[in-house]
């Protein structure tokens, strides 16, 4: 039996991506090169619509969350999407090289898309620093963390009377006595197994 569950033991952060007319929740990032313009690399699931949007522009940024962050940031790019709403207008932003970082971050990374590669359920997305600051000098949050601490950043509240099936990546709700064997979370892909009952 896999249980995939330790995979969140990867250290990892967690960062708003965003880019032209969009953004959403990232926690695969990493540093691949050094020197004054370091490349930086990012995965993200195809079926999200930043992918889409990040295949058609050529910079984005990373905006790095802290501890302290306000859950309102990672419930709005992480549970919503451009389609739905103007998640910029959920949140206060800046302007850099023409993107939008978050004010409420400990920093930024603003890179030139320089690369493409494609698998199975996500893109990696390869991008050059062109711009950077640190706003803040603060831990930032892991992806661990965030697993263990999600109900009391996202206080997802479900409904009185009603079993309920909570995916524990992003927070989607299922209800139901038994969640089907197949089941698969409609907004970030995982299988039954990431969900916990309630």
């Amino acid at each position: 039996m896999k249980n995939k569950k330790i995979t969140r033991k990867i250290t990892q952060g967690m960062y708003v991506l965003t880019t032209k007319n969009g953004g959403c929740i990232v926690d695969a990032v990493l540093q691949i090169s050094a020197g004054d313009n370091p490349l930086i690399a990012v995965a993200v699931m195809k079926k999200n619509y930043t992918n889409e949007l990040l295949k058609k522009h050529d910079t984005f940024a990373l905006s790095v969350l802290g501890m302290d962050v306000n859950p309102k940031i990672i419930e709005t790019f992480g549970f919503h999407s451009m389609k739905e709403i103007d998640k910029f207008k959920e949140v206060e932003i800046g302007e850099v090289e023409g993107i939008n970082i978050i004010k409420n971050s400990l920093g930024y990374m603003v890179c030139e898309k320089l690369d493409m590669i494609e698998n199975e359920t996500h893109t990696l997305f390869i991008g050059r620093m062109i711009e950077a600051d640190v706003l803040e000098d603060k831990e930032a949050m892991s992806y661990g963390y965030y697993q263990e601490h999600k109900e009391e950043l996202l206080k997802v509240v479900t409904e009185e009377g009603k079993t309920a099936w909570i995916c524990t990546v992003c927070g989607y709700i299922y209800y139901g006595e038994e969640i089907p064997k197949d089941f698969k979370c409609p907004t970030c892909g995982v299988d039954n197994s990431f969900f916990e009952r309630k």
